[in-house]
């Protein structure tokens, strides 16, 4: 019989969630090979989309060419949002088997489309896919390997993701040579959509429990209302919204580099099979480089690598501007990539760091929103920069814009991991 006073003394105690890496390594790892078929999905279309828009459906202008880009970053930053307060409210796991629903006729969309208007409405389906499943994944390895491995977690989670991306994106580089722009490339995508989705459903367990733990551990008060974190993420904290506005500059660039660059190599004359190993090169190295500089951050601080990878960033971009050598764009590509990774995984570290558990995902989603946006915004300037000045304007003007977002973080945004440490010792 239960009393008040609790459950009988002959009660089998079930022990709560445990946090680390070690003790979650079966789930982590799961999650790490999810996190690579996310990126995939994106990966099938770095190298192809850009040229199907001027080879296949001849779209005039680069500003036009680039509107996939404008509706898959529109949608994804807002999905980001939404997926981060969702992942709060009604756990991890639904919104991880959701997107890889949204984005399982992505593929069969790009390869039956008669028109350029159905790519972009297909990329508005990566774009949700992209939001739900990245988000979800990234939030669920920092549930679970607690306060202490967050650059750890998060370097290893972007570095599938990206690593998957240049992958897919040298992959379909060389089928599409061989096969054609199409339907070749795009089988590759829709086989991985339906593997994440089975894994994604059957495998992964929910992980909010273990956010749940690391809060009743920590003795944090409850979450602040959405609007509040929605404000601090984007204003008003100097710490949160220096690493939205860097998110958003770093994905500008990013913007720039998937849409324009393509493009840019193909007026040079390069073939798409450089074409891929270029555009390969950069989410290559970022993937490979983030698995030491997430866990480099845990040691030494976020906001310098963060001020570090954005200058870099900026070099190599006005390298890949002033080159005219396959040889000097593929080490400046590279450096790129150096640049990125240095950042990419740090930033969602910090945001880890001042956030507190109860409200992790909804400031990871407000600071992937804005990260996102940069999509958008990338597409944009280079397309508009492109079409009236020349293709090497527009990389340049990415390139000021980067390094001046180094300078914003380095008189802005004060160290996280300081602060993250004192709580937990």
């Amino acid at each position: 019989m239960t009393t008040a006073e609790g459950p009988p003394p002959d009660a089998p105690i079930v022990p709560g969630p445990r946090l680390g890496l070690r003790a979650n390594a079966g789930q982590f790892a799961l999650l790490v090979g999810v996190s690579a078929l996310v990126g995939s999905m994106v990966g099938q279309e770095r190298t192809v989309v850009p040229l199907l828009a001027s080879d296949v459906f001849g779209v005039a202008g680069i500003t036009a060419a680039l509107t996939f880009l404008v509706a898959f970053g529109s949608a994804k930053a807002v999905t980001n949002l939404v997926a981060g307060e969702l992942a709060d409210r009604f756990g991890r796991k639904p919104v991880l088997v959701a997107g890889w629903l949204v984005g399982l006729p992505v593929p069969l969309i790009v390869i039956a489309a008669p028109t350029w208007a159905w790519v972009v409405a297909a990329n508005v389906l990566l774009g949700v896919n992209q939001g739900l499943t990245w988000s979800t994944t990234v939030v669920m390895k920092i549930d679970l390997v607690g306060p202490t491995r967050r650059g750890l977690a998060t370097g290893l989670n972007e570095s599938a993701g990206y690593g998957a991306v240049a992958a897919m994106a040298l992959v379909t580089g060389i089928v599409a040579e061989r096969a054609g722009l199409r339907p070749a490339p795009f089988l590759l995508g829709l086989a991985f959509a339906v593997l994440g989705l089975g894994l994604s459903a059957l495998a992964v367990r929910e992980t909010a429990g273990h956010a749940r733990r690391e809060h009743e551990d920590r003795g944090r008060p409850d979450r602040p209302p959405w609007t509040g974190i929605v404000g601090r993420a984007t204003l008003t904290d100097p710490d949160l919204s220096s690493a939205s506005q860097a998110g958003f500059i770093n994905n500008l660039n990013d913007g720039m580099a998937w849409g324009l660059l393509p493009l840019f190599f193909a007026a040079a004359g390069l073939s798409v099979g450089e074409i891929g190993v270029l555009v390969a090169a950069y989410p290559a190295v970022w993937a490979v480089a983030q698995i030491a500089t997430g866990g480099l951050s845990d040691r030494i601080g976020r906001k310098g690598p963060i001020v570090a990878g954005m200058l870099v960033q900026a070099v190599a971009i006005t390298a890949i501007a002033v080159s005219t050598t396959f040889a000097a764009w593929l080490v400046a590509a590279m450096l790129l990539g150096l640049g990125t990774a240095l950042v990419y995984p740090t930033l969602l570290a910090a945001v880890a760091d001042v956030a507190e558990p109860a409200w992790r995902g909804a400031a990871i989603g407000v600071y992937r929103l804005w990260r996102d946006l940069g999509f958008v915004a990338g597409a944009i300037v280079a397309g508009v920069v492109a079409d009236r000045v020349g293709m090497s304007a527009a990389i340049g003007v990415v390139a000021g814009l980067t390094a001046i977002s180094g300078v914003v973080v380095l008189v802005r945004m004060r160290e996280t991991l300081p602060r993250a440490r004192a709580t937990v010792s």
